[in-house]
């Protein structure tokens, strides 16, 4: 599983969260993704890696700004983490 975390400029409440997770979910196969307009962040759980320029070009079409893009393996967090 792949963590894909993405910096979003402009978000200002829920609603421009599910407008990015929206865009997120019409560009790319993905398993969840959340957003935090108070954190200007989006992160993404793939199977695979995503392309950063489609990712970019999604959010931005809706009228919000990609500042960056990093991701990894994710890291399981949680109380019963083997």
């Amino acid at each position: 599983m792949i963590e894909t975390r993405v910096q979003v400029e402009g978000m200002s409440c829920g609603m421009c969260e599910a407008h990015v997770n929206d865009a997120v979910r019409r560009a790319a196969p993905v398993k969840k993704v959340t957003s935090s307009h108070r954190r200007g962040e989006t992160v993404i759980l793939s199977e695979a890696e995503l392309g950063g320029a489609a990712l970019r070009a999604a959010i931005e079409v809706t009228g919000y700004r990609v500042t960056g893009i990093t991701s990894g393996p994710y890291q399981r967090k949680g109380l019963f983490r083997r």
